[in-house]
């Protein structure tokens, strides 16, 4: 059986160092290579072409989540597993709808995440326990559906950017997990406003929800 060629994208060079020298006593698993930021991992993935990335959220300049998109859009065979400290909602979600196929704490055990990577390896989805509580929560949890027609004067990002506002998001955390400026976010916010005919942030998410966006959270 070949190898599953996995790709490390951190910008803690220690935890990288660890996850290599951990996982190249894996016979099984081999590590192609190792990214620093978001935008090295979608170079380093086109060039290498690994199985398996894992993937950070917060890293200089491009975001994980954003990486992860871009990755997906043009390597969509490549899965990715996130490895991070985040487990707040809105990032949890939000990388699940860039394409994420897991989502594991960097606090799991080494067997875990072993397990996590062989798992996402075989085209499976994992995630770590609190991350899949969320997930139950979410798909048990009677809730409106969101028509797609709901707002069609909206681009699919200002979609994306109203969801995050529907659930709670400040501009700069919807910056944070976009890979955003803040003055690009507002601008956003601006043009929806707009185009929606409202006459505050409030009113637009009260509209939004009443639509059935920004459900993710309990």
């Amino acid at each position: 059986m070949d190898s599953l060629r996995v790709l490390i994208a951190d910008d803690h060079p220690f935890f990288r160092d660890g996850m290599r020298m951990f996982l190249e006593t894996t016979p099984d698993i081999a590590v192609v290579g190792e990214a620093a930021t978001g935008e090295e991992a979608v170079a380093q993935t086109k060039v290498l072409q690994p199985d398996v990335i894992l993937m950070d959220i917060k890293m200089p300049g491009l975001s994980g989540i954003e990486a992860t998109r871009r990755i997906l859009e043009t390597n969509p065979r490549v899965r990715v597993l996130v490895v991070t400290m985040f487990e707040d909602d809105a990032t949890v979600f939000t990388t699940m709808r860039a394409g994420a196929r897991g989502y594991v704490l960097k606090d799991a055990q080494k067997d875990d995440v072993l397990r996590a990577i062989r798992a996402v390896g075989r085209g499976e989805a994992i995630f770590s326990p609190s991350i899949a509580s969320r997930l139950m929560d979410f798909f048990t949890t009677a809730r409106p559906a969101a028509s797609r027609e709901s707002f069609p004067m909206l681009t699919g990002r200002e979609r994306e950017l109203l969801h995050l506002m529907a659930r709670g998001a400040s501009n700069t955390e919807i910056a944070r997990l976009l890979s955003l400026s803040t003055k690009t976010v507002a601008n956003y916010v601006s043009n929806i406003l707009s185009k929606l005919q409202v006459a505050d942030r409030e009113e637009v998410v009260l509209r939004a929800r009443e639509a059935g966006l920004g459900q993710d959270s309990p």
